[in-house]
């Protein structure tokens, strides 16, 4: 680099006046740099989050997305977006997730029973990346359920670490859960991943045996430890356990685990693992072999880091008739915890549950109290299981709502009041069996609540409904907007004026038909590259890693601000860099890492079997999710 005071030596007036002007064009460029930047920050805020990291949006598991598009007038003209192509491989329960920021432009991740990871764009559809290679689904489960079941639970996204995590089930001997995780920009197998539970989960001397234990819920990342919950396969077969367990996502050698003393107790609903950002929150379902002594199911679990659990009251409630609630297989971990905030109530800081036995909970989340009555308890008129619920705040009030086994979606207030009650609002018929979630233009107006009626028994369509009165803003669209293949429980995500949902093979896309779109400030980088990425797997019978990447790439950042008000301003700053030689890049490759069946530490015995529960003599439950 040459020293400045020489910098004009030699140098023809022509070619400093080139200087003066190419110093102008930089300078020129700096400002609008600035511009975009300050409209960034003046704008996305406003508009709407821009990632979409986890199950139901936020930790809270509120369903609640802000875009400013989605107004009453523009959703009812929602359509499907045909030429977002979408197609993936396998049965889909998991919702999918919407990430900017990667060198590809914003993508959609999308996870299936296959095993299969997608990264999708998110405006064609299109691959970015994908991993075929995670490893062999389980094909035949105990007792039933999915079948084929590998990755079940919606996965969590680290934006500071840009780093994808899931569970995925991995046919062997024995079969085994495994939690991965991936670069998200690229797909690569983070090093010393993924962590193989059966070696590594114990709670109280009860092992985690992977052959018992089924994971549904959505994945929770709090301070730093991804957090995973389970259940049973299907119904109330084989000798499993409610477990919530964590691995801190910077040493994937610190896994702690929580599991219900008592057989059963699974964590069953959709959610998975919620948080009010310190502690975390589950809510287990029926246990077995009691003799009437409180074991950790029926109730809800608050969790410290780890996760560790104190046994004290203020962590954990049961309704005192928790033991009728197991006999009658009507418990209350068929829909995951949901926090709830009604300022001007006491207590405001609530946690939701709600049971098979058709009642809606609301708790203390700061003092759970132990087996005693809850704050406000309500009759909502049919089963609920399998799936999430979503709270939000109108001018009106703070409501709850869920779609229930009785073929309606429904919305309760709960009021300002010491101590808080839950009342009725509005209810609407629909078959099919999913998760709500919600829009709104600023956290407040144009609450609108959606639902994908799933399954064979559900039209199959999106419908939309106002969130204080329950009057049909949209009710399905024409033939383009009908979806096949969608699973039960499942639920949609909202990403730059589009709905995305998951179904077996495909995510579809929705979006806004308004003449105003939603204003968006958008900043691509593309990069052109090509990339290999061979993990393989020789499983004897756990898997066995290898990521070997090598890239060329010329880079082309495109720069584009729109805004759309009253005025309409568009810029666009586009600078090509080219490199004197083709870059290789050869990132670290994963290590070989063999969690086996033998590991480092001293082996736990399998397990006792011990007597089927069903000897137990209680009435014929009805089917669990």
């Amino acid at each position: 680099m040459l020293d400045k005071s020489a910098a004009h030596c030699g140098k023809s007036g022509g070619e400093i006046r080139g200087n003066i002007r190419a110093g102008r064009m930089k300078s020129s460029i700096r400002i609008f740099s600035f511009l975009v930047a300050s409209f960034w920050a003046a704008v996305l805020p406003t508009i709407a989050q821009v990632n979409v990291t986890q199950e139901h949006n936020n930790v809270s598991r509120d369903g609640v997305y802000i875009d400013a598009g989605f107004t009453s007038s523009a959703a009812a003209n929602l359509t499907r977006d045909l030429n977002f192509n979408g197609t993936i491989s396998g049965n889909v329960y998991a919702q999918p997730l919407y990430i900017e920021g990667g060198p590809k432009g914003p993508m959609v991740i999308a996870v299936t029973e296959s095993n299969n990871v997608y990264a999708l764009d998110a405006t064609t559809g299109l691959p970015i990346w994908s991993r075929t290679d995670i490893g062999p689904p389980v094909q035949t489960t105990p007792c039933g359920g999915f079948n084929p079941t590998g990755i079940t639970g919606t996965p969590v996204v680290d934006l500071a670490s840009r780093r994808l995590f899931f569970d995925a089930l991995i046919s062997g001997s024995p079969n085994k859960h495994f939690i991965y995780s991936l670069n998200v920009d690229t797909g690569v197998t983070t090093p010393g991943w993924p962590v193989d539970l059966n070696a590594t989960v114990v709670y109280n001397g009860i092992p985690f045996v992977s052959l018992a234990q089924e994971e549904r819920g959505g994945l929770a990342l709090v301070n730093g430890i991804v957090y995973v919950s389970y259940s049973g396969y299907l119904g109330d077969c084989g000798i499993y356990h409610g477990w919530a367990v964590g691995v801190d996502i910077n040493n994937p050698l610190n896994v702690h685990g929580w599991a219900t003393t008592a057989t059963g107790g699974g964590i069953w609903g959709h959610g998975g693992v919620a948080s009010d950002g310190t502690n975390m929150f589950v809510i287990t379902g029926n246990t077995f072999n009691t003799g009437g002594n409180w074991m950790g199911g029926e109730a809800i679990i608050r969790l410290q880091a780890g996760p560790t659990w104190t046994g004290q009251p203020t962590d954990y409630w049961a309704p005192t008739n928790w033991f009728s609630l197991d006999n009658g297989d009507t418990d209350l971990g068929g829909v995951s915890a949901t926090m709830v905030d009604v300022p001007g109530a006491t207590p405001s800081q609530l946690v939701l549950a709600l049971g098979k036995d058709s009642n809606a909970y609301l708790l203390n989340r700061n003092n759970l109290g132990g087996i005693i009555a809850p704050v406000a308890v309500a009759n909502v008129g049919g089963i609920n299981r399998g799936t999430s619920a979503v709270t939000y705040r109108t001018g009106q009030g703070t409501y709850i709502g869920f779609h229930n086994d009785a073929g309606t979606i429904r919305a309760y207030r709960v009021t300002a009041t010491n101590p808080p009650t839950i009342v009725f609002a509005w209810s609407q018929s629909q078959n099919g069996r999913g998760s709500p979630w919600v829009t709104t233009t600023d956290g407040t107006n144009n609450m609108i609540v959606w639902y994908a009626a799933t399954t064979s028994s559900g039209d199959q369509r999106l419908h939309a409904y106002d969130g204080d009165t329950g009057a049909i803003i949209y009710s399905g669209g024409g033939a383009n907007e009908l979806m096949s293949g969608t699973r039960q429980w499942n639920t949609g995500m909202v990403a730059r004026g589009r709905i995305y949902f998951g179904a077996d093979n495909r995510i579809y896309a929705f979006r806004l038909s308004s003449t105003t779109p939603t204003p968006t400030a958008t900043a691509t980088a593309t990069a052109t590259a090509t990339a290999t990425v061979t993990p393989t797997a020789t499983r004897t019978p756990t898997p066995t890693a290898t990521a070997t990447s090598t890239a060329t790439a010329t880079a082309t950042a495109t720069a584009t601000a729109t805004a759309i008000s009253t005025a309409t301003a568009t810029a666009t700053a586009t600078a090509t860099i080219t490199a004197s030689s083709t870059p290789t890049a050869t990132p670290a490759p994963s290590p070989t890492f063999t969690p086996t069946a033998t590991p480092t530490i001293t082996p736990r015995p399998s397990p006792t079997a011990r007597p089927n529960p069903t000897a137990r003599g209680r009435p014929t439950p009805p089917p669990r999710p």
